[in-house]
């Protein structure tokens, strides 16, 4: 298997390669909003790193086993991994000096983005809640020291 980087073309894949290659695209994405590293994966998983990271590079096969393990990890059901194309949009793009055909995969996940902010800013705001509270709170115990 050839290995090519983002800013290269992607060959268009034969559809059960494109098809698994959206299924890892989809751990992937969920594993890092999520906030999981490839090494709290691998650690579950009970392989390295370095095996693990294969598999999101597609560099190994994703076992079936593996499939069920991660989504059991990653707390989503198995149809979810399978279900790909909810937040993927799909172009093909044709070389008109080459003549070939090349997959391009972009991936729209602001909508997720956008709720994850809203609850780190909701977070926040709740942080400046308490810290002022600690303040009034500290204030009003040096005002009832005797001068």
């Amino acid at each position: 298997m050839k290995i090519y980087t983002f800013a290269q073309k992607i060959p268009l894949m034969k559809k059960e390669e494109e098809k698994t290659a959206k299924v890892v695209q989809m751990i992937a994405a969920l594993r890092a909003k999520k906030g999981l590293s490839l090494e709290n994966i691998a650690f579950d998983l009970e392989i390295t790193p370095a095996a693990y990271r294969k598999i999101e590079k597609r560099e190994t096969n994703l076992t079936v086993e593996r499939l069920f393990k991660i989504a059991e990890i990653l707390g989503e059901k198995v149809s979810k991994l399978l279900d790909s194309d909810e937040n993927t949009f799909n172009q093909t793009n044709n070389d008109s000096a080459t003549g070939n055909q090349y997959q391009q995969t972009i991936e729209n996940f602001y909508q997720e983005n956008k709720e994850v902010y809203e609850r780190l800013i909701a977070s926040k705001d709740e942080q400046i809640k308490l810290l002022n509270r600690l303040i009034e709170m500290k204030f009003s115990f040096l005002d009832a020291l005797p001068v």
